[in-house]
């Protein structure tokens, strides 16, 4: 019965909210990944378009097209993250299969040839633009123990709300904790029938803490898993004016599923310690939705040179999150495994505005022989912000953004050489760091290089890229302030097939 009147419990509960900049960097960064022959010209498509993923950079792109089509793409993911913890290093290395980008354009072509307006495309496509699958192992010996988490949140709350009353199970008070009195009064609860913090003294108004714990050095292990992604649904209506010009605009739906656990544990206490041991774990399940629109415009300066601008306004996102905690060590409460990962708390709704981008673009067509492009972009990431910007909390992590991010420029070159039926590519992608320090989230960098062979009616393409960045992953937002050192290596091998008719 216990058990059954909890499971219930956990789907009335509301938290305050605990959304931050994490969150904002999350859903504001893009990789879409694309079709293969997008990949292979490292996404520099911005002037060039006939390509289904060149959508995402130019909504004009698709009036390029002179056929219908139909694209379809799949993904070898593979991530390499390597961890420097206080001169310990830890790599681990994830692989997963995923379908990421397919979709259809259909042209209707003016019979009229003496008309202005020579054709209307109208297009649709999914894309992968965040594929979440990946694992971050960090170890090292620290001296900072997560009692520093529990007591930077704990001073301050009042022991006596924290209190079991008479008959009430201990992951009954822990929801109602966090429906009531917000995140840090819970965590307190958390911390402190765990056992890893006491009061000072055992009275109501007591607000101040302790550590349990004794230590020189820890022994600590942090693995967190996230999974999910952020997919791109694209509405895309194009046209071409005379000769020269193509005109379009797009709008774009996003899905958002995002899961992460994060698993602790602390070891190598000191000898007179009462404790021995920790393990603190965090899920966190995010779902949600998006909107935002594009416009672009191609102009053929003559045969050889084309322009390219477009307008990618900000995403509106509007999420959900939903946590759970489980917590143990020498000193917890006996009851406290009955706080685990089927005790849920439900946060409110939120929105997060990411910044809009600019992009220019400039592609050199050498006939049927081949050709070259360049994209660049350019956003303001302190412009990205969470919502409703009147909730306290938020306030102050907007304040944070304002004064941690900065603007970034993109730049993309892709080169694409046909020998008949033979295409070779080849491509460059440099990202910089949205962080005002350069540190925080570092610049990328990516390579790629692909083939496509031509049928006639349809064609295959294969393409490999490969991006490197480094940023810096704290264990917890408050207590642990030594990040550890990421570096990031993404290898992707992707195939199309797109037939024309």
């Amino acid at each position: 019965m216990r058990n059954y009147i909890t499971f219930l419990m956990a789907f009335v509960c509301l938290v305050a909210s605990a959304q931050n900049i994490n969150d904002v960097l999350r859903y504001s960064t893009e990789n879409v990944q694309g079709t293969a022959r997008f990949q292979g010209l490292g996404g520099a498509f911005g002037a060039l378009g006939g390509d289904l993923s060149a959508i995402a950079i130019n909504p004009a792109g698709s009036a390029i097209f002179k056929n219908n089509l139909i694209t379809v793409t799949g993904t070898n993911y593979n991530t390499d993250n390597e961890a420097n913890y206080f001169n310990s290093f830890t790599a681990v290395d994830n692989n997963n299969l995923e379908f990421n980008q397919g979709g259809a354009a259909f042209v209707f072509k003016n019979t009229d040839p003496d008309a202005d307006w020579k054709k209307i495309v109208l297009a649709i496509n999914y894309d992968l633009v965040q594929n979440f699958d990946e694992t971050i192992a960090i170890r090292g010996n620290s001296t900072q123990g997560i009692d520093n988490y529990f007591l930077n949140i704990a001073q301050g709350q009042e022991l006596g709300p924290l209190f079991l009353d008479d008959g009430e199970f201990i992951e009954e008070a822990y929801l109602d904790i966090g429906a009531n009195l917000g995140f840090g009064a819970q965590q307190t609860f958390l911390g402190y029938f765990g056992g890893i913090i006491d009061p000072v003294a055992l009275t109501d108004d007591n607000t101040s803490y302790i550590s349990n714990a004794q230590y020189t050095s820890l022994d600590q292990s942090f693995v967190k898993n996230t999974s999910g992604f952020n997919s791109k649904f694209t509405f895309n209506l194009a046209s071409q004016f005379r000769e020269s010009l193509y005109l379009g605009a797009a709008l774009n739906f996003h899905t958002v599923v995002y899961d992460e656990i994060t698993q602790l544990r602390e070891t190598g206490f000191d000898a007179d310690s009462e404790i021995s041991f920790v393990d603190f774990d965090n899920l966190l399940h995010t779902e949600g939705v998006g909107f935002s629109l594009a416009v672009g415009a191609i102009a053929k300066l003559n045969e050889n040179i084309r322009i390219g601008g477009s307008y990618q306004s900000p995403t509106w996102y509007r999420l959900t999150d939903d946590t759970s905690q489980r917590i143990n060590s020498d000193l917890a409460d006996s009851d406290i495994n009955f706080i685990d990962f089927n005790i849920i708390n439900l946060f409110d709704s939120y929105r997060i505005k990411t910044p809009g981008k600019l992009t220019g673009s400039l592609a050199l067509i050498f006939g049927k022989y081949g050709l070259l492009s360049f994209d660049y972009d350019y956003q303001d990431f302190s412009e990205a912000e969470l919502r409703p910007t009147g909730d306290p909390s938020f306030a102050a992590e907007n304040v944070l953004i304002n004064d941690t991010l900065g603007t970034s420029s993109s730049y993309r070159v892709g080169g694409e050489i046909r020998l008949q039926q033979v295409s070779l590519r080849a491509g460059y992608r440099f990202q910089e760091s949205p962080s005002l320090d350069g540190q925080t989230i570092g610049d990328l960098e990516a390579y790629s290089g692909g083939i496509g062979y031509s049928f006639g009616g349809s064609r295959l393409d294969l393409a490999y890229s490969r991006s490197e960045q480094d940023f810096q992953q704290l264990l917890f937002d408050t207590g642990l302030p030594t990040p550890a050192a990421i570096n990031r290596i993404r290898n992707n091998v992707s195939l199309s097939y797109t037939f024309s008719f």
